[in-house]
């Protein structure tokens, strides 16, 4: 009988796992829809580089923000219920964005694009969700899993230009709409809160207050910030860094850009098992300071394919390796009635991480040379202090609870 019932659960735990791993990578398909698309915005709507910089990062800006609400309200409601309403949610802004493109307004474009930040933020759901459902020695594999759903961008890179080419500009969002109206459904219908789960009764805002009071959460900010920011920010303006300084067409500039997207996904859950043999803390380490090299490399525009194609590969592989270390430090150190709102707050820093780089990429941006040097130089500059950040003040704590 014990025995049936673990592998009931063993077997439950699977699925909802891999429930929440396609949710979030078909809003993060959805969340990613402009990106791709840049280059071809930019020409059919004449923008400047700061334009088309703004223009692919505004859906950052409430995928962060709104994951710090989104994170307390999982603590309330569950993340079957969270998962499945905001994947529903985000029907609307994804169609919303084709009709601004199809009436060739970029004002309407930001305001659609900003709304459809709501798709960045099932994030914060899923963490606390597929950790109420595993022990905590397991937790830095389950939030690695989880997270490869970031992956979602490499979906949309490689599918959204190839969509609007073969079926067309409106046919591809709507696809996408229809993707998440089913992935909202079966949620709703299938998945299942863990029965560990306990519902907090206490008010968001006390919430979220303490969460803050707590200095892993801030701990763990910073470092999201740099490691899934750089995720963020290289895979929505990769595709117009591709084009501006090697010249490749939107379809080509996609693929690309998915095999990096390919690359930190599957890096992802190496960083969480890691953590949970090791300790965060020395794969957070290598992370941070190969990143920082990388982006000097980068900075040196190494020529396509190979050496180009393996120094961006890498680039991906390592801040995939440190997001998936940071969120096993959250779980291995924050209490549980604690998860869902530092998982939100930290998630929001990631997303705030990502929402910067590409305005600083478009203004730093160098039209006589094509080149992006001072951007890659800032983004190694930072990597470097979070380094020496994680290496000097951050001990290898005990966990923070036992449940």
């Amino acid at each position: 009988m014990t025995t049936t019932a673990a592998t009931t659960r063993t077997s439950s735990r699977t699925t909802n796992l891999v429930l929440a791993t396609w949710t979030f990578a078909i809003t993060f398909w959805a969340w990613n829809i402009i990106g791709p698309l840049g280059t071809r915005y930019a020409e059919d709507l004449d923008l400047s580089s700061t334009q088309k910089s703004l223009l692919v990062a505004i859906p950052v800006l409430v995928g962060a923000l709104g994951r710090i609400p989104v994170g307390a309200l999982t603590d309330r409601y569950g993340g079957r219920l969270m998962l499945g309403v905001l994947s529903l949610a985000s029907i609307v802004p994804v169609l919303l964005v084709a009709y601004a493109g199809n009436q060739g307004s970029y004002e309407l474009l930001l305001v659609f694009g900003f709304v459809l930040g709501i798709a960045g933020t099932t994030f914060a759901a899923g963490v606390p969700f597929v950790n109420a459902w595993f022990e905590p020695s397991r937790r830095g594999f389950a939030t690695g899993v989880f997270g490869a759903g970031m992956g979602g961008t490499a979906l949309s890179s490689f599918f959204t230009p190839r969509f609007v080419e073969k079926w067309g500009y409106t046919t591809a969002h709507v696809i996408v709409a229809v993707a998440l109206a089913v992935t909202g459904i079966v949620v709703l219908v299938v998945m299942r809160d863990a029965p560990a789960w306990k519902r907090s009764t206490q008010s968001v805002l006390p919430k979220l207050a303490a969460a803050l009071k707590l200095p892993v959460t801030w701990q763990m900010s910073f470092l999201y910030a740099v490691t899934f920011g750089g995720f963020v920010a290289f895979s929505t303006y990769l595709p117009t860094y591709l084009k501006d300084v090697y010249g490749f067409d939107l379809a080509g500039a996609g693929t690309r850009t998915a095999g990096f997207a390919i690359a930190a996904v599957v890096a992802r859950p190496i960083g969480g098992t890691l953590s949970d043999r090791l300790h965060p803390k020395p794969i957070v380490l290598v992370s941070l300071g190969a990143v920082a090299a990388l982006a000097l490399v980068i900075a040196t525009q190494p020529q396509p394919e190979v050496p180009a194609g393996a120094v961006f590969v890498a680039m991906a592989f390592f801040l995939g390796l440190g997001t998936g270390g940071v969120f096993a430090w959250v779980a291995l150190r924050t209490p549980a009635e604690r998860v869902g709102s530092v998982s939100g707050i930290v998630g929001a820093a990631g997303g705030l991480g990502g929402f910067f780089p590409p305005l600083v990429m478009g203004a730093t941006y160098d039209e006589v040379d094509h080149t992006y040097t001072v951007g890659l130089v800032l983004l190694s500059a930072t990597a470097l202090v979070a380094f020496l950040y994680v290496l000097l003040r951050l001990r290898k704590e005990a966990p923070a609870r036992t449940s």
